[in-house]
């Protein structure tokens, strides 16, 4: 079988992401990549949630790496009886998917798959946490399959020679749409807000870009408008923590601001990934405080002097108006249309691409 990240990024590759391994999750530690390629070794699946917490991963890191704490779950409690494994791998599955607020609903759908694969394992004599890894890596296979499908559309919107803005890590849908400009031989160049605290688009998306051959410039988070203007750029695009079916985006914070400046200057802006059925309405959504400390130093340097304060949201909410369309691996819909994607080819359970 010819794994779907073949030809990808370092980062991408599914071993750099998270992996399960004689009874440990090896997790790629994205807070200092690539100034280090360092990894956090977890020997225990709550290990793997306070990785996930920590942002040791995320964008669609943690798509990996709870699937792989699953099988570290159910290597925890090999040896008891089918009843008791289920019982751990129930409360793993909690443990693990409340890992980070924002996204319950989506790990959730993981978790819920998992315990599917393990009840089977089991019920067929099999070794549950290798049969939950090879559901991961196939489940992976598909998911990579889709956004190769969502970056041939993506790349349909980009002009030979054009300009694109990124925000925070798009994650696989950067290194597939890249690969599909390779693939047709089209010419882009890219810019990367840094997008602080934690500084992903300048250590993420732009290492991304450079590994595969592309002309790339990272830039502060206050500086998308002159760039816009400048450099005459052409499509302003994110991937989303959540597409809510009412057409409103959740995404690293600093992706509103971008869109009504790319919106003002008349450049579209698409999101890609697939709407969410758990999120019928903005209204289903909370956004992740995280500590606001943070937000007063810049990769371990205090920037601000002691006693002021910080204020730290993980995400804020695009709406449907500022969304030119939704890329999906069906096509682009209007953001306003997106309960028609369900009715054209729902994808179920693995209904998870970013």
């Amino acid at each position: 079988m010819e794994r779907a990240d073949k030809d990808l990024a370092f980062l991408l590759q599914y071993e750099n992401v998270a992996w399960y391994e004689d009874g440990k999750v090896r997790i790629l530690d994205r807070r200092i990549y690539p100034a280090k390629v360092e990894f956090v070794t977890c020997t225990s699946h709550t290990e793997v949630a306070q990785a996930i917490t920590d942002m040791v991963t995320q964008s669609a890191g943690p798509y990996t790496a709870v699937p792989m704490g699953m099988a570290l779950a159910a290597f925890e409690c090999r040896g008891k009886s089918a009843a008791e494994q289920m019982e751990h791998l129930r409360r793993a599955a909690y443990t693990i998917s409340h890992a980070r607020p924002t996204t319950v609903k989506r790990m959730s759908q993981l978790t819920d798959v998992c315990l599917e694969v393990a009840e089977r394992a089991l019920a067929e004599g099999k070794n549950a946490a290798e049969e939950i890894k090879a559901h991961t890596i196939e489940m992976n296979n598909i998911r990579y399959s889709r956004m190769a499908a969502i970056g041939r559309y993506l790349v349909d919107m980009f002009p030979e020679n054009g300009t694109v803005m990124t925000h925070c890590f798009a994650e696989t849908i950067v290194g597939t749409m890249l690969r599909e400009c390779r693939n047709r031989g089209r010419h882009i160049r890219l810019f990367c807000p840094e997008t602080r605290p934690y500084f992903q688009g300048a250590r993420l998306t732009a290492s991304v870009c450079h590994d595969m051959g592309f002309d790339v410039t990272v830039i502060s988070d206050n500086m998308p408008a002159f760039v816009m203007q400048r450099e005459k750029v052409d499509v302003f695009t994110t991937a989303a923590d959540a597409i809510c079916c009412d057409g409103h985006v959740v995404n690293k914070v600093g992706t509103f601001q971008n869109a009504i400046v790319a919106k003002y200057m008349g450049i579209p802006y698409f999101v890609t990934g697939a709407p969410d059925q758990g999120h019928p309405t903005v209204d289903t959504v909370h956004i992740e405080l995280r500590d606001p400390d943070f937000t007063l130093q810049a990769m371990g340097v205090r920037t601000a002097m002691e006693g002021v304060k910080g204020y730290y949201p993980a995400f804020d909410i695009t709406p449907p108006a500022l969304v030119s369309g939704v890329v999906t691996d069906l096509g682009i819909y209007s953001p306003y249309d997106l309960k028609r994607y369900f009715t054209d080819g729902n994808i179920g359970k693995d209904n998870l691409v970013v």
